[in-house]
């Protein structure tokens, strides 16, 4: 008999919001946090926007040494990590460490120190490199700063799967404690990439709209006119516990985590299945291990990049799961607001379809204006709509091709 494992807190640091409330309200208001780019001279670049988080100071949440030896993403991770528990009211000291684990991952890690330090060794020679560069640009470095802050000694894992990510941390959390190994799991995904190199490599990959002129307009999921997807950065973290660890303490309970399904398309490292075979085995297999019908799920957080390739391929996807009802189920977009966030990109779908069910209200699409004929569902266009939502589907679909479904129900019942 599998552990039932329900979300009691959450926490967010995207460019559109630092922190849960914030972030939320913004989304129901489609707000873009896409804006042209100041950090650095982007003079030459095809691309000249992202979507940033601005105003974030690590040092108003961290000891300021503390902060100094992370990377941003372990920063964004660690901050995210903070509120996530305090929304949860859990209190680790009254908990056994070594039940307690992490599933935190990234897709890019610390690229901005990389970057920094490569031009140090160019400049000064390697006597100047810093000494600690590698335990700060590791993939595993931020749920470790979290573990060794927090003094959690459970399974810590650092999942990798692209832009599969997050939601592969949260879907790893829930075997943890379907399992037994963990009463606890702090799951979720971070990133922090926007620095010149790595936008360089994202644009001569030909993955980023162009739309310099209206940054805010730029990411266009599931519209004719869409022409690439928008770097965005952030954390997602979720603290997710067995049904019978929150009611023994009393915690309050957000959704239920009942099926997790992943795949590969073993077809192209950068593009997708154009039939969406693997995003639709990736669903099929989630609505299977929740116990599922897709006549049950009223709502689907896509992955929705606004990149041509991938909306077409998740709309046939959708379809091959869901056939006709899949034209009476309402897809909300988050990335046209918040941008890609590439490893945390599937955590933040996993937390708009936890907050869409908890709040009635489901998030618009924006900029959906010139309809694709081949991407012909419900796409929640440009307005939030009030939903009664009890089953819904985030989906994440990363470079390599592998795909991750995770599905979240209402709050069971007591």
């Amino acid at each position: 008999m599998r552990n039932r494992v329900v979300v009691t807190g959450m926490g967010a640091i995207t460019p559109v919001g630092i922190g849960l409330e914030a972030t939320w309200k913004a989304l129901l208001v489609g707000q873009s946090g896409v804006r042209s780019i100041t950090s650095f001279d982007v003079s030459g670049f095809p691309t000249q926007f992202a979507a940033t988080v601005e105003g974030f100071d690590p040092t108003q949440y961290l000891d300021f040494k503390e902060a100094k030896r992370m990377a941003r993403f372990s920063q964004f991770a660690t901050v995210a990590t903070m509120e996530a528990l305090k929304h949860a009211m859990l209190d680790l000291s009254k908990e056994d460490p070594t039940r307690v684990g992490l599933e935190i991952g990234t897709a890019i890690g610390g690229i901005n120190i990389i970057e920094e330090q490569a031009h140090t060794f160019r400049e000064r020679g390697p006597g100047r490199v810093n000494p600690t560069l590698v335990p700060v640009i590791i993939a595993n470095a931020a749920a470790c700063h979290i573990a060794i802050m927090l003094g959690i000694k459970g399974p810590t894992n650092s999942p990798v799967a692209a832009c599969a990510t997050g939601t592969m941390a949260v879907g790893q959390a829930l075997r943890q404690l379907q399992w037994g190994y963990a009463d606890v799991m702090i799951a979720g995904g971070t990133e922090a990439a926007i620095t010149p190199l790595a936008l360089a490599a994202f644009s001569r990959l030909g993955a980023l709209s162009t739309l310099n002129a209206e940054p805010q307009k730029a990411c266009r999921p599931f519209d004719a006119k869409r022409d690439g997807t928008v770097m965005g950065e952030g954390a997602v973290v979720m603290v997710l516990e067995t049904l019978e660890h929150a009611h023994r303490r009393g915690a309050p309970v957000l959704a239920e985590v009942t099926g997790y399904g992943l795949t590969e398309d073993a077809y192209h490292i950068a593009a997708p299945d154009p039939t969406g075979d693997g995003p639709a085995r990736a669903m099929r297999l989630a609505l299977s291990d929740a116990g599922v019908s897709p006549q049950e799920v009223g709502l689907i957080i896509p992955h929705g990049t606004g990149t041509p390739l991938n909306d077409v391929s998740e709309t046939r996807a959708c379809k091959t799961v869901f056939g006709e009802r899949a034209y009476c189920i309402p897809i909300s977009s988050n990335k046209s607001m918040v941008g890609h966030l590439l490893g945390a990109a599937g955590a933040v779908s996993a937390m708009v379809a936890v907050l869409a069910m908890h709040n009635n209200q489901v998030p618009p699409t924006i900029n959906l204006e010139n309809p694709d004929p081949e991407c012909d569902l419900d796409y929640v266009p440009n307005q939030a709509r009030d939903v009664h939502v009890d089953t819904a589907i985030a989906n994440a679909f990363g470079f390599g091709g592998q795909n991750a479904t995770v599905v979240l129900r209402r709050v069971p019942p007591e």
